[in-house]
């Protein structure tokens, strides 16, 4: 078993075809026993890039809502939310002022951490950090998290 911490880049590969999209559903399939850990702005994040691409006319409206029930009951079935608070946005805001990231990044990137001692201590489930943006994977890396993308698994 392998836990997976997923930013909403790779996530919303799950949910619409594209690059990586087969490997992140293979990965995310409940039989394999993997953990999702997701961060509770990714709901807002895929949201939106749900919307985009309905407005650029790639999803019907009633692709995107059905999209949406499933996004829904995978979150409450699925992923394990890590949730914003005082404590992680500290961290978010102290994550921009050193590395060059747009704000969700931050949190996610925030959440992502901390979880990360939790399985730093356990040697028998690593916990790797999927992206697909390159720049946010470059951080992570230099921060010490094993990190994935799923556009390099076509």
């Amino acid at each position: 078993m392998t836990a997976y911490f997923v930013d909403s880049s790779a996530l919303v590969k799950r949910y619409v075809p594209e690059t990586g999209s087969a490997w992140i559903r293979a990965l995310s399939a409940q039989k394999t026993g993997n953990s999702l850990f997701i961060a509770r702005i990714t709901w807002v994040e895929v949201l939106s890039a749900l919307a985009r691409r309905e407005r650029e006319g790639s999803l019907t409206p009633t692709d995107r809502t059905l999209i949406i029930h499933r996004f829904r009951s995978d979150l409450n079935n699925q992923y394990q939310v890590i949730e914003l608070d005082a404590k992680l946005a500290a961290t978010a805001g102290q994550l921009v002022g050193q590395y060059p990231l747009r704000a969700y990044d931050a949190v996610q990137l925030a959440s992502v951490l901390r979880i990360q001692l939790a399985f730093a201590t356990t040697q028998s489930t690593s916990l790797i950090f999927l992206t697909a943006d390159n720049r946010l994977s470059a951080i992570a890396q230099a921060l010490g998290l094993l990190t994935d993308n799923p556009n390099h698994h076509p």
